[in-house]
């Protein structure tokens, strides 16, 4: 797994088989491994956010998920065969736990949604553990939920909890936590409940996820993407400008 450097943010470039083998490998041995994806968003955050910053590059595997990240690694000379989305690599993970029996903790989102995940990720993979599950609104005490997880006996953790919240709860409570694997999904839960929608393929596989969220909720979407996407398409711009300079 080869790490590069975009706009000053670490990121490996793997590909999904690489990126499950990795973190397989890491819990069967019992080695602790702290996971995060990012995206042109993400990206934007972490360059106004030091905590953000310091929770991400913590990370022992920082994949990339936005194609929009993907694109602009390649266009300053990164070899970059593929994204690893944080929904589907949550999907890929859960598979592998039921192979190896391993167990996973659900932590996040409404709870509702939570359980709902719980219960169809369970038909989606026979033999799956589920060690326990809770939803995201445990901010009044959080030792006390990170003591739930680490006598939940489980060995995998996902957090379906917003940026930048679960990068530094995660960070804050790594070595508390009990597990062997930690990973931030997001929005992930929502989705697997049936909660909202995932963008067509065609619009994953040309980077237009962030248009199809921003159709579903324009008025909480547009500024967001707008700004942040105008920002990172200047930033790489400067930077591709840049290494065109470093060549002459």
């Amino acid at each position: 797994m080869q790490r590069i450097e975009i706009m000053g943010s670490p990121m490996d470039v793997a590909t999904m088989s690489e990126t499950v083998e990795a973190i397989r490998s890491a819990v069967l041995s019992g080695r602790f491994t702290q996971h995060v994806v990012v995206n042109v968003a993400k990206l934007m955050h972490m360059r106004d956010d030091a905590q953000l910053r310091d929770s991400v590059e913590s990370c022992d595997i920082i994949n990339i998920d936005g194609m929009g990240v993907v694109l602009g690694a390649r266009l300053l000379g990164h070899e970059v065969r593929e994204r690893v989305a944080g929904v589907d690599l949550f999907h890929e993970l859960l598979a592998m736990s039921a192979r190896e029996g391993l167990a996973a903790y659900l932590l996040g989102a409404q709870d509702e949604v939570v359980s709902a995940t719980a219960r169809k990720v369970q038909a989606l993979y026979p033999g799956l553990k589920i060690a326990g599950h809770h939803h995201g609104y445990f901010w009044d005490d959080e030792a006390a939920m990170v003591e739930k997880i680490r006598a939940s006996g489980a060995q995998l953790l996902f957090v379906a909890i917003t940026s930048p919240k679960k990068e530094n709860f995660i960070n804050r409570w790594r070595d508390q936590l009990g597990v062997t694997f930690v990973m931030g999904v997001g929005g992930t839960f929502d989705v697997v409940a049936g909660k909202v929608k995932r963008a067509p393929l065609w619009m994953q596989k040309y980077g237009l996820e962030w248009l199809y969220r921003v159709i579903q909720e324009p008025r909480r979407m547009w500024k967001r993407y707008l700004v942040t996407n105008l920002k990172f398409s200047l930033l790489l711009l400067r930077a591709r400008i840049n290494r065109f300079f470093q060549r002459i």
